[in-house]
């Protein structure tokens, strides 16, 4: 959890356009249904990081497989997964299954042995789909699929990508980027039948056009390079609609196609999925125009067009969410509302759309944000991976 010491009642300097509240509310009022995770000490201070059933520490990811579960939550400090059987119903709930550790009191990357099918260092990006799990085992430098939802605890996954193996681990297999090979992946989604990885480190997405069979086997697709082969930062072209910087969340909705670009501060947007290398996006979401970077648009507070480290979004219904994970809020952006940097209409974790801080500069709260990093739905539910408050939050979207 972080604390800020920042003074609350310090006069705000922005006028009071920038401090518009929302249009529409984005999540129910009431606050999540229910939280897993970290609980409040009884000094309002979270209780101390150790492993157990029901502890996360800095969870960056989670999806369940539909609205009553599996759920499942990449425990990512602790280096495993953690497994419920359904949907839980109660705060705190402890989780049926772990994999990447050999009991719920452990933790070390790699359980402290050697890389396998059932072992994580890091694990971030969550995605489910038709009875598949996808993880993006982001420090091993691959993403691990069950082809179906694991049933019991350390059940190794039946592909790996990145790798040709399950025991090798290098970035990019110790050599130079290729279709077949990753870096430092951070975020994986289902779309439209294609498996999408945010391969952050080496400053592209790419896709599979159908889940892929056999380990290692090469993308189909690469945005944000011109070609597979390529790595550099903004596809070595400075800030363009073509390249990108730190991608990590991918999302679909209504035929467009979005990723979280959280480098460059920016949600890139595509009129609909691109069939050829290096197709620059169409707009972008976050900053005025295609080549520019900032957080917050150059200014120290937010507003409700801009964006702080975006690094996850999702699509809920007909509204696309991001969390704007520097802001410590979640925005979002209703039917009609996604043109070139438009302003969000939905608001969660803050008051208005000026305000920032962790936890709203105070001790954490039910409906409060510490740096949100990951996004998943399911039914009804947003599933938010509050990483700064080791917690993840099942919240229901407002009616």
């Amino acid at each position: 959890m972080r604390v800020s010491l920042s003074n609350p009642s310090k006069p705000d300097p922005l006028p009071g356009a920038a401090r518009t509240v929302p249009k529409s509310s984005l999540l129910a009022p009431e606050g999540p249904a229910v939280i897993i995770g970290s609980r409040p000490g009884l000094d309002g201070l979270a209780e101390p990081i150790v492993p157990s059933p029901s502890t996360l520490f800095g969870a960056r990811g989670a999806a369940m497989a539909s609205a009553n579960g599996p759920l499942v939550i990449a425990d990512t400090g602790h280096h495993r997964l953690l497994l419920w059987s359904r949907r839980p119903e109660q705060d705190f709930a402890e989780a049926d299954f772990v994999i990447g550790q050999p009991d719920y009191g452990r933790e070390g990357r790699n359980a402290k042995g050697e890389p396998g099918p059932a072992t994580l260092n890091v694990p971030t990006g969550v995605a489910t789909h038709d009875g598949v799990l996808a993880v993006a085992d982001a420090w091993n430098h691959r993403v691990l699929i069950w082809l179906s939802i694991p049933e019991s605890s350390n059940q190794p996954a039946d592909i790996v990508l990145g790798h040709e193996n399950f025991s090798s681990v290098l970035a990019n297999r110790g050599g130079e980027p290729s279709a077949a090979t990753l870096n430092w992946c951070y975020g994986v989604a289902f779309i439209d039948g294609r498996l999408a990885v945010a391969d952050t480190g080496n400053r592209r997405v790419l896709l599979w056009d159908t889940l892929p069979e056999r380990n290692g086997a090469p993308a189909d697709h690469v945005l944000g390079q011109r070609t597979f082969d390529c790595r550099d930062e903004n596809a070595g072209e400075g800030v363009t609609g073509l390249g990108m910087r730190w991608p990590h969340g991918i999302a679909l909705l209504q035929g467009m196609l979005f990723v979280s670009d959280a480098g460059n501060n920016r949600v890139m947007v595509w009129d609909q999925i691109p069939d050829g290398p290096g197709t620059p996006c169409n707009f972008v979401l976050g900053q005025n125009d295609l080549v520019s970077s900032e957080h917050n648009r150059a200014s120290y507070l937010p507003d409700a067009a801009a964006l702080n480290m975006p690094y996850s979004i999702a699509s809920a219904g007909d509204t696309l969410v991001a969390a704007d994970t520097a802001n410590s809020r979640l925005v979002g952006w209703g039917p009609g509302d996604i043109s070139q940097g438009a302003p969000a209409t939905g608001l969660a974790g803050q008051h208005d759309f000026g305000s920032k801080g962790d936890n709203r500069w105070q001790l954490p709260v039910r409906d409060s944000l510490c740096w949100p990093y990951g996004l998943t739905v399911a039914g009804n539910a947003i599933i938010i991976s509050d990483s700064g408050n080791n917690r993840v939050m099942l919240w229901e979207k407002a009616a």
